[in-house]
């Protein structure tokens, strides 16, 4: 009878390609994630807007202006979501294109100065 069960140098061999293919893998996700990041502030508003330093008063009297009516005041939520630690659940970069592409109805594609939108990320960092 011929004997199939692996030798432990086969076994090691085929634990030591199983690591390098998952360190591989997790390699690829990585440096797929940072380009997209790479990608995203390529864009030149936003990289205006996340080159200032915006003034969370002032983020204040505008979302009181334009947002406040949906999302309420202090960002609680109306019509719109909460507002709320909006910051923990979507990036700058998530969070100024949610602003200016008015791609999820009934919110509107508003189109602010770089100025404008960096205090409004300053005021929603402290929701």
């Amino acid at each position: 009878m011929a004997n199939f069960s692996p030798s432990s140098e086969d076994t090691s061999i085929s634990f030591s390609r199983i690591a390098i293919a998952m360190v591989a893998i997790a390699l690829a996700i990585c440096l797929s994630a940072f380009g997209f990041y790479r990608f995203q502030t390529s864009d030149p508003y936003i990289s205006q807007v996340l080159a200032q330093k915006g003034e969370v008063t002032q983020g204040q009297e505008i979302f009181n202006l334009n947002c406040a009516a949906c999302h309420g005041a202090g960002g609680v939520g109306l019509v719109g979501p909460s507002l709320a630690k909006v910051s923990h659940r979507k990036s700058q970069v998530g969070l100024i294109n949610q602003v200016i592409s008015g791609k999820t109805p009934p919110m509107p594609k508003f189109q602010p100065s770089p100025e404008i939108m960096a205090d409004l990320l300053s005021y929603l960092d402290n929701l």
